[in-house]
């Protein structure tokens, strides 16, 4: 630095990254205030210059040195300063100390104390903000996904599904396509075995053993009778599984627990078949809360209770550092408690990482015309609730509210299916997606059905997913088999 560039520096006067000390004799305010550039967004101290912006400079010596040296010995952890001494005219200098934004290793402390700085001022920062930054920069290194898992071998995963994340991150270009078949290889390419060693976070995404040591990998799914969970439960299921099989069993629960509406559009021949709330908002709350609660909590859960009034989606942990309910409905960083397991289902394709997934639920149940959720903390854990207007009826397992067991009078067999390939003789190039949207089912139905079509050879998909389309074949037309 110049001191033409030292007079740019000095024009705007103080600020948040900006400091005039005029001598040394100031060392320590310098120090505080070093510390709270080094917890903020980094700044510079210059000494030897007046409070209004006029450079004096002073004699630096040895024992000037040394005093700054012994300054910047107090800081904990050890601070990166740069130091710059720039002449004057006049025969003295001016010392510029400078920090860059060190926020990975925050905090910072000075002679025992944090400081953080607001504006132009420097203060002592509050215990409590102190806490927690002290609680992230411990869970940025040693976080709970990171570590090694206990008793957990490459045997113990899930291979299959190991190998359909593979797939599905190459056809979402979130992986190479020359990336290895081997299982441990794509362990390693997503960051989920550690110099060798398989983390917690492979085994919650992929593990096939639950217990002793992760009982926290728990779905439990229940359907109460009224509004209250001490009601009589109509459908009761706990089990341990990994999370992309958690979001799966989920979905399709839900799919089989929530009744239907039917309507026929205005001017429509097909029916719409809706649910309560749309298929997409409770499918996105469900991954939510499967990658974002807490599993260091060995007693944590998944869990979605229906009752007649609302649907809940219950997750262990609450809400991240710097995340509350009230910001969910807005515009909000990602910040992500377990960044391994959210990075394997955005290679997927499965969620994004720009923190807009409340935001899509809240907008989906909006154009479907009903009330976005409520998100709330209760007691160590997140509750996602979704009202449902009026009263939901009651759907016994394996029977439909209100009918008598049986065949429905005049009630075609393979509904979806038919409906799936009028409208993609219709419309070929509807995604899975678009096609749940028009028949108001969910993602996994219409996945179940178009698997059923292809197997019978009613229909093909012609090209890649992304840019292809739908062939429906009929007679003469089918594929061989």
């Amino acid at each position: 630095m110049n001191a033409a560039n030292l007079l740019a520096i000095l024009a705007p006067g103080e600020s948040s990254a900006v400091e005039f000390k005029k001598s040394t004799a100031e060392l320590r305010r310098a120090g505080e205030t070093l510390c709270g550039f080094l917890n903020g967004d980094g700044g510079r101290v210059l000494i030897g210059i007046t409070p209004d912006g006029k450079p004096v400079g002073q004699t630096v010596s040895d024992a000037t040195l040394r005093d700054i040296a012994a300054m910047l010995g107090r800081f904990e952890p050890a601070a990166p300063v740069e130091m710059e001494r720039i002449p004057l005219d006049n025969g003295l200098e001016v010392i510029v100390l400078a920090v860059a934004s060190a926020r990975e290793h925050a905090p910072f402390a000075y002679d025992g104390r944090p400081y953080k700085r607001v504006g132009s001022t420097t203060s002592v920062m509050p215990q409590g903000e102190y806490a927690r930054l002290l609680l992230d920069r411990s869970h940025s290194r040693h976080r709970w996904e990171n570590q090694p898992a206990v008793d957990v071998t490459l045997d113990d995963l899930d291979h299959e599904e190991i190998l359909h994340t593979r797939q599905a991150a190459i056809e979402q270009r979130r992986l190479s396509a020359g990336t290895s078949m081997e299982v441990g290889d794509i362990l390693d390419r997503l960051g989920l075995r550690i110099g060798g060693q398989i983390t917690q976070a492979a085994q919650m995404l992929y593990g096939k053993r639950f217990l002793p040591h992760y009982p926290q990998g728990l779905l439990k799914l229940g359907r109460f009778r009224g509004t209250k969970i001490t009601g009589d439960i109509v459908d009761n299921k706990q089990e341990h599984m990994h999370a992309f099989a958690m979001v799966r069993e989920a979905v399709a629960w839900l799919d089989r627990t929530l009744p239907l509406a039917a309507r026929f559009p205005k001017g429509s021949i097909f029916r719409e078949d809706r649910l309560p709330v749309p298929a997409e908002a409770l499918r996105e709350t469900i991954v939510n809360a499967v990658i974002h609660r807490d599993y260091s909590r060995p007693y944590g859960s998944v869990a979605i209770a229906v009752f007649d009034d609302r649907i809940e989606v219950r997750s262990v942990g609450a809400f991240p550092t710097g995340i509350n309910a009230a910001m969910l409905s807005g515009e909000h960083l990602s910040v992500q408690r377990n960044p391994l397991m959210a990075g394997a289902f955005h290679r997927t394709g499965a969620v994004e990482i720009w923190g807009r997934g409340t935001n899509r639920v809240i907008d989906a149940c909006k154009a479907y015309g009903v009330a976005p959720p409520e998100y709330s903390e209760l007691g160590e854990g997140v509750v996602v609730t979704f009202k449902t207007t009026g009263k939901t009826p009651l759907k016994t397992p394996g029977k439909t509210p209100g009918k008598t067991p049986g065949k429905t009078p005049g009630k075609t067999p393979g509904k979806t299916p038919d409906l799936i390939l009028a409208l993609l003789r219709e419309m070929p190039a509807l995604s899975m997606p678009e096609l749940a949207a028009r028949l108001g089912k969910s993602e996994s139905a219409v996945e179940r059905a178009i698997r059923k079509l292809r197997e019978t050879g009613r229909l093909q998909r012609i090209g890649p997913d992304k840019g292809g389309y739908w062939q429906v074949l009929d007679g003469n037309d089918k594929e061989p088999r």
